[in-house]
This record gives C-alpha cells, sequence and structure tokens, in this order.
C-alpha cells in the first residue's frame, strides 16, 4: 500500500526546500500573509495575547505581521495596532520576542489607509488624505458604527515628503521593536495604492499622469525605508488585479510591470504580489495575463505570491518558476503550524470566518495544533 504522507510530499515538496531570501537564510518557503486582526489594545498597542498569536505560528519561514499604522492620520479601522508611539514599540518588543526564542522572523508591515479611513479616526476629526480627491465609496466601520466614508483630501504636493517621513519613522521604530525587517504595504487600495493606480490618481503634478510619476512616492518611500533598514531586509506588496476600496487602473499589467522593474533597483528582501489566478476575485479577467508573470520577467529577486492558493497549486506556483515563496493567510489562522502540516500531509483545520475580526483569543489563539498518530 502506498504512503499518503510520501504522495503528497512528493506534490508540495517544493514548497519545503530551502532558500535565501534577503539577509536571511529559511528553511522552506512558506510564508504568514499579513493578516488584518483588529485586537490590539488600548492606544492601538499590541497585548500579550498577539504574541501569543505570532508565537504560535513562528515556523514559517517568515511572518509578516498584520498592517500597522505609520501615523495617527494613517488609521483606517478599528482595534489595529500602530507603530507610531513609544507604547506601540514597547508593546510590540515581546511580540517579536516571542517569534524569535521560537526561533522564527517577523517583519513589521508599514501601512497608512490614505482615503480608505474616516473623519472618526483622524486628528481633529479632519479628512481622509488620498492622491486626490476621489471617494472609494463605502462605508467605515468605525467606533460609532458603520458610516458613509468622504470625498478625501488630495494631499498638496508640500505635504507629501511628511508622509514619506511617517514611513521612514515608522521603519526606525520597527527596528527598535525588534522585527527582523519591514514590508511596506503598497497594495489593496491604500494610500501607496492611490498613487499608482490612475482610476484614483487624477493629479496633474510630478505624482500624477505617466506612470513613472504615479510610481514617484513609492519610490521614495521605497528609498526612505531602505535606507533606515538596510539592504536585504525590505519587501514591498503589490496587488496589480484586486479592486478593494473600489479602485482600478485603466492598464494593470503595464502599470504594475513598471512597477516591478522600477523596484529591481533596490536592494530588496522580496516583491510580494497578491494576485490570485484568472477569473479569481483577486486574480486578472479570464482572458487577461497574469501579471505576476510579466512582472517576474523584470524583477530579478525574490518573488512571493499570495491570495487564495490551496497547498498544492502553491507548490506548482514554485515548482514552475513562478514564484519562489508562497504566503499563506486563511490557512494561517486556521492552522498554526502551517509547515508542519504541508510537510508531513497532514489534514487541515478549518477556518471560522466569523471570528477573523471579533476580539479575545477565540479564533486567535485556540486552533489546535496537529498531533501525529
Amino acid at each position: 500500500m502506498s504512503d499518503p504522507g510520501a504522495d503528497s510530499s512528493a506534490r508540495t515538496g517544493p514548497l519545503m526546500s530551502p532558500l535565501r531570501v534577503g539577509v536571511w537564510d529559511l528553511p522552506h518557503r512558506v510564508a504568514m500573509a499579513p493578516l488584518t486582526r483588529c485586537r490590539a489594545g488600548p492606544g492601538r498597542v499590541p497585548t500579550p495575547l498577539n504574541a501569543e498569536y505570532y508565537r504560535q505560528r513562528a515556523s514559517a519561514c517568515f511572518i509578516v505581521s498584520e498592517a500597522t499604522q505609520v501615523s495617527e492620520q494613517g488609521i483606517g479601522y478599528p482595534d489595529t495596532p500602530g507603530v507610531h508611539t513609544p507604547a506601540q514599540v514597547a508593546g510590540w518588543r515581546p511580540v517579536t520576542e516571542a517569534v524569535r526564542r521560537e526561533g522564527g522572523r517577523i517583519l513589521a508591515q508599514l501601512w497608512h489607509c490614505g482615503r480608505v479611513s474616516h473623519p472618526d479616526f483622524q486628528p481633529g476629526g479632519a479628512l481622509p488624505v488620498s492622491s486626490s480627491a476621489v471617494s472609494c465609496g463605502g462605508e467605515a466601520r468605525t467606533p460609532a458604527g458603520k458610516k458613509p466614508r468622504p470625498v478625501p483630501r488630495a494631499l498638496e504636493i508640500g505635504e507629501i515628503p511628511g508622509i514619506v517621513d511617517q514611513y521612514r519613522r515608522g521603519a526606525a521604530n520597527a527596528l527598535e521593536a525588534g522585527f527582523d525587517g519591514v514590508e511596506i504595504h503598497a497594495a489593496n487600495g491604500y494610500l501607496i495604492d492611490q498613487f499608482i493606480r490612475d482610476g484614483c490618481n487624477r493629479r496633474t503634478d510630478a505624482y500624477g499622469g505617466p506612470v513613472d510619476q504615479r510610481l514617484r512616492f513609492l519610490r521614495e518611500v521605497t528609498e526612505a525605508v531602505v535606507g533606515v533598514v538596510g539592504p536585504g531586509r525590505v519587501g514591498v506588496r503589490l496587488s496589480p488585479t484586486n479592486s478593494p476600496g473600489y479602485i482600478e487602473d485603466s492598464e494593470p499589467e503595464s502599470t504594475f510591470t513598471r512597477a516591478a522593474e522600477t523596484l529591481a533597483a533596490y536592494p530588496l528582501a522580496y516583491l510580494h504580489v497578491l494576485e490570485g489566478l484568472p477569473g479569481t476575485p483577486t486574480g486578472p479577467a479570464a482572458g487577461r495575463p497574469r501579471v505576476v508573470e510579466l512582472m517576474r520577467r523584470v524583477f530579478p529577486g525574490v518573488m512571493v505570491l499570495n491570495s487564495g492558493y490551496g497547498i498544492e497549486l502553491a507548490a506548482e506556483q514554485v515548482r514552475s518558476g513562478v514564484a519562489d515563496v508562497m504566503a499563506f493567510g486563511v490557512a494561517f489562522i486556521a492552522n498554526p503550524d502551517l509547515p508542519e502540516r504541508i510537510r508531513a500531509g497532514a489534514p487541515l483545520n478549518t477556518p471560522n470566518p466569523g471570528t477573523f475580526y471579533t476580539p479575545g483569543p477565540v479564533g486567535y489563539t485556540d486552533y489546535p495544533r496537529w498531533t501525529p498518530a
């Protein structure tokens, strides 16, 4: 009788091979994707519960933290953590220490929501800011309940260096908090993405119009962050084909291929692409090319891929050369020991979406680990 575990190992083996990424020698290629869980404490300070959650998942080849605001202006959701106050920095230290004690690595994902916010989150009740005064629509989940998101205020050109400095300070704070590196969140319709995509960016100055000008803000943030954190410790996340926050680009293939080509000039640890397969909610429309494959041609560094890939399909992305590392989100929510389960061909726990954003340990730190028979 054949061994089911051995058969699974043959199919998923590419995920278990070692790889050097930036300054790190990784034992396998199963990363934990950033996952907003809305469980920070008062003052948006990480708690001991957050430390336990990340500790449980430290066997990932690396963890990218949940999106973490670089300033009060960058907030857009309830109970998400920040990295812009001394208390927040102190709160992250037990998290990074817990991961390191388990032999893991954790990067801070630096985040500014831009227009995906509400005055209830903003200093003095101000309007959220964006590349242009174009609303993303929908409702914000504020502490006072759901409210319509307003039309944001377009940033003045003289304000943009100050936003870049927010990322610079966030990167420095992340190092002080003990993170091994950082990931720049330039995806999912948040502030940097609001500059990249022409469906939102209507500027007529040096930050709008042709694609290289729409990429200027990304370049400036990347330069600032790499300058603080150093080579081989910074990743950038892009999402060429999904449209959260009602954000679109008229030519995603050329826009994001150019973005990848631009980022190739920096000493990044990796480029992280959120793109599902054609026809899926985060993938290209049926009949359109996979943008990640176009980006791969111009970005010679490590490519991380994420969004809805099952284990065997993820292994195929590595085997075929589309990606070097696969980042898993929901699978890591329900399976803190995901790499061990993949290696053994063990069954996966079923996630409970009803607890993804609720407070407390239920659906957060109580998923069982796999026990060999």
